[in-house]
């Protein structure tokens, strides 16, 4: 089992950057691939990133492709999220997911672990 803790969210706008961080505890985890998903009031969670187990490879939905920036980092736990040039549309509760295999995928049914979640809204 994985715990994952998700923090950096917060207000900022349109054009502004954040860093989402979440951080695991449990299980080793350089096991595990990661992604990145969100929920909009009234929207089904969707896809954002993904990153298979060593980090070298990455995946990105075309509405953040260019603007967002995952990255893992196997000595400290952690997985990221870099987000620039943040539009209104991005505004959402961000999870991160933990899957135990070396590969990810963007179907969030095939992630086994979640943390709570952390808020992020753009003004305009």
């Amino acid at each position: 089992q994985v715990h994952l803790v998700e923090s950096g969210g917060g207000l900022v706008q349109a054009g502004g950057s954040l860093r989402l961080s979440c951080a695991a505890s449990g299980r080793t985890f350089s096991n595990y691939a990661m992604g990145w998903f969100r929920q909009a009031p009234g929207k089904e969670r969707e896809f954002v990133a993904a990153i298979n187990r060593s980090g070298g490879s990455t995946d990105y939905a075309d509405s953040v492709k260019g603007r967002f920036t995952i990255s893992k980092d196997n000595a400290k736990n952690a997985l990221y999220l870099q987000m620039n040039s943040l539009k209104p549309e991005d505004t959402a509760v961000y999870y991160c997911a933990a899957r135990s295999a070396s590969y990810y995928y963007r179907r969030r049914e095939s992630y086994d672990h979640w943390g709570q979640g952390t808020q992020v809204t753009v003004s305009s």
